[in-house]
């Protein structure tokens, strides 16, 4: 055990400091991981296969997937198109059996809106609410306020990222050497801004779910240059739903362009938040705090 020396920051040696810091960030991280994953577990019975597209869509990548989606399967039924000037355009009746996301985006074409803005009509946003509160009602959607308690956790982080700052200028202005004391600051930050975020949309239940969803519809992977002409709207639009908008690019490239979708848009930014992360912080916790290997100077941690 090491005691503190005349002159120790807030009468703690730097190597003890930095030892319990790290630990405390390392156990505030794990503690995250592992509430998050009982928070975004959803209901283990809950089914994904019997989901429209458009359900499977905004799980796989958000609001923005969604209406994708339904324009995917719009084009494909030549419900709708595009004009020189990026709006959108209805280029014949809406078809039957259609979700009320894809009425209101039908309609918002009407209005000659722009693909861009779509998210912005206020009909597409309650179509879109709808459609988020019955996938949240079933255990397949994380809602607002799961996500809001998730994001706790970063206050925590927070409270120790202060208290290392602190020790560091409390350590500079004692002429103590801080140099690991900052490597530590920076796990800390990293670990502050993860647990901070908490954008995931789908719960466990529905990614576990949607991973086979997607192996059995592999045949309509951009990738496999499927024919929609032969799987019509209904595999159109799960085409986007489920590999995201690349699909409306294989599938009308002259439309997708112009107007304007973004390519990128598909699962993985908004499906999954970093609430994994903390787990995989911990282990370095060991590699990172390693007191005892400041050196002679006994002061690395402030």
């Amino acid at each position: 055990m090491e005691f503190a020396a005349s002159g120790d920051t807030w009468g703690v040696p730097g190597p003890t400091f930095l030892f319990l810091y790290l630990g405390a960030v390392a156990a505030v991280a794990v503690a995250a991981a592992l509430h998050r994953r009982s928070l975004f577990a959803g209901d283990r019975g809950a089914r994904v296969e019997n989901l429209g597209a458009q359900q499977v869509a905004y799980l796989n990548g958000g609001d923005r997937l969604a209406v994708y989606s339904s324009l995917g399967g719009l084009r494909a039924a030549g419900a709708i198109g595009s004009a020189g000037d990026k709006t959108l355009s209805q280029t014949g009746p809406l078809p039957s059996g259609v979700t009320p996301l894809d009425t209101a985006v039908y309609n918002a074409a009407g209005r000659r809106i722009r693909a861009r803005e779509v998210l912005t009509d206020q009909w597409v946003r309650s179509a879109l609410d709808q459609l988020r509160g019955g996938l949240e009602a079933n255990g397949l959607a994380v809602g607002a306020a799961t996500r809001r308690t998730a994001r706790l956790w970063g206050f925590a982080a927070l409270a120790l990222l202060v208290v290392g700052i602190a020790r560091l200028f409390a350590g500079l202005a004692n002429d103590k050497p801080v140099l690991f004391l900052v490597f530590a600051l920076v796990f800390a930050g990293f670990v502050t801004v993860t647990l901070a975020r908490a954008n995931r949309i789908a719960t466990r239940a529905a990614v576990d779910g949607m991973a086979d969803l997607r192996r059995r519809h592999d045949y309509l992977s951009p990738r496999q240059s499927p024919s929609y002409a032969t799987y019509g709207v209904s595999g159109a639009a799960m085409g986007v739903a489920l590999f995201g908008a690349a699909s409306l690019y294989s599938m009308d490239p002259a439309f997708a362009a112009e107007a304007e979708i973004h390519r990128t848009a598909t699962a993985g930014g908004s499906t999954f938040d970093s609430g994994g992360s903390g787990s995989s912080c911990s282990g370095s916790s060991s590699s990172c705090g390693g007191g005892s290997s400041c050196g002679g100077g006994g002061g690395c941690g402030g």
